[in-house]
């Protein structure tokens, strides 16, 4: 009997789509999943007459691989994981690789990456984006791990997933242990953003200019054959012009109440973790979590007010002006996801590389647009890049769109419309782009009830004073000075 190039545990959707994607492109793959009946489900159905070898047992599943041994994890993120890792290692060898395709925390894949190198074996935890239709026809592949195990997988990853027009595979090395699932989790915070920001745009079509859902699909069919250009557009496009087998509008029967699964909030600790100002997709991951207050905003739009202002100005330049907003708030939720990775990389030892993640990027996983060519070209002319913003293209691109994305918040802020990731997209702009911020005040407010310290505009960076404000402090300062 033939051996298996790699093997995939785990058959929910996911699971089963990337084995049959493996295998469309010409690799044998074995297949186990927990509950042992869904092996022979899979195997008599979807994967029936393919090469595809269903394994009743962890030790069945490790005798059909071939050397090194591929061990794919496509199950729930957290315990499943470890158990797995535990069930499975004590029958592989030294330089056999186990492989962890969920949407893991960080952290875990650092420690288990640490464990399994120990035991003598590799490790790669990847990022796999794209959903079901991605993993079926090509997803984007972030891995990272164990630097040694990516010659092992590469010809395999690269080759199922997504590429680019140029034929450039949307999978790259990403970095040594959690990197991968570090860019996976900033893919998914942006995508938390993108959604969240699309939304803003469509309540202010809807309740700002009463625009009707078929008014809404023609905007965003025009809009994303522009610079607009993505799959998220796309799909909203789908999604308001959407009838069901009665004619009814679909979108109107969904209940305002977001879910999430996690990842976005994991975007949002990390930043804080690491000081970085992430605002647009902690305000998009806040934004779910009012959403779920359904209940609470019931009972309180039946007691609190808010303006009755209609909007009286020409609706198709507001559009224009909506979409202006859109683009520039999508620039800068970029730019706050890079400076995010930027950072992990100086505190974890990663080398990233922006452009290729870009690259990555540009096909198979739902944040894909044309957009993200941009970001590749930035930094393949400067690697050192610090912010998106300071490249020439993305600079003049939110000058021109300033006026536009001022004018939206205005209305937002007069008809009473929360724009809170959009708007957020903004104060960060202009916060990042001010020579001088309020932080001194801060800083002395600091000093005052806690003797925090600051430093001063005319000695040199580096020097601490502290000011007995009351004349009862004393000039005993605290030791801790964190920027």
């Amino acid at each position: 009997m033939a051996k298996a190039d790699i093997s995939v545990v785990g058959l929910a959707v996911m699971g089963e789509n990337l084995i049959l994607n493996m295998e469309s492109k010409g690799f044998t793959v074995a297949c186990f999943n927990r509950t042992v009946s869904k092996v022979d489900e899979f195997t008599s159905g979807r994967a029936k007459g393919k090469n595809i070898i269903g394994c009743h047992s962890v030790e069945e599943l490790v005798a059909s691989l071939k050397r090194p041994r591929k061990v794919m994890l496509m199950v729930k993120a957290g315990a499943a994981v470890d158990s797995f890792i535990d069930q499975v290692m004590p029958h592989l060898e030294k330089g056999d690789i186990i492989i962890d395709g969920g949407n893991s925390h960080f952290p875990d894949t650092i420690r288990r990456c640490k464990k399994v190198e120990e035991a003598g074996m590799l490790y790669v935890g990847t990022g796999v984006s794209g959903g079901e239709e991605g993993a079926l026809l090509g997803p984007s592949i972030m891995p990272g791990g164990s630097p040694a195990a990516w010659e092992s997988v590469k010809p395999i990853f690269q080759k199922i997933s997504a590429h680019t027009d140029k034929g450039e595979p949307c999978c790259e090395w990403v970095g040594e242990n959690g990197a991968g699932h570090f860019v996976k989790m900033v893919h998914n915070g942006i995508e938390y953003g993108d959604m969240q920001m699309i939304c803003e745009i469509y309540q202010m079509m809807k309740d700002c200019l009463g625009m009707k859902n078929a008014e809404m699909h023609e905007v965003f069919t025009q809009w994303n054959k522009g610079e607009l250009d993505s799959y998220l557009i796309e799909i909203t496009r789908d999604i308001l012009g959407y009838k069901d087998e009665d004619g009814k509008e679909v979108i109107d029967l969904i209940l305002d109440t977001a879910g999430q699964k996690g990842t976005g909030k994991w975007t949002a600790i990390a930043a804080l973790d690491l000081g970085q100002p992430l605002t647009l997709i902690g305000e998009a991951v806040f934004a779910r979590c009012l959403s779920a207050l359904k209940d609470q905003r019931v009972q309180a739009s039946k007691i609190l007010s808010g303006p009755k202002t209609k909007f009286k100005g020409d609706k198709k330049t507001f559009v224009d002006d909506l979409k202006n907003a859109l683009y520039a708030s999508k620039i800068i939720s970029y730019a706050q996801g890079y400076q995010l990775m930027r950072e992990a990389a100086k505190e974890y030892g990663w080398k990233l590389n922006n452009g290729g993640i870009a690259l990555m990027w540009r096909g198979g996983c739902i944040i894909r647009s044309a957009f993200l060519g941009k970001i590749k070209e930035a930094f393949d002319k400067n690697p050192d890049l610090t912010n998106l913003l300071l490249d020439p293209f993305f600079k003049n691109a939110v000058e021109r769109a300033q006026v536009s994305w001022r004018r939206v918040l205005i209305a937002s802020v007069e008809m009473g419309i929360p724009m809170p990731a959009i708007s957020a997209a903004l104060a960060y702009y202009d916060g990042f782009r001010s020579e001088r911020l309020p932080a001194n005040l801060l800083q002395a407010q600091r000093d005052y009830f806690g003797a925090h310290t600051y430093e001063r505009v005319d000695k040199p960076r580096g020097e601490f004073y502290h000011t007995n404000w009351t004349g009862r402090g004393g000039m005993t300062a605290s030791s801790a000075y964190v920027v």
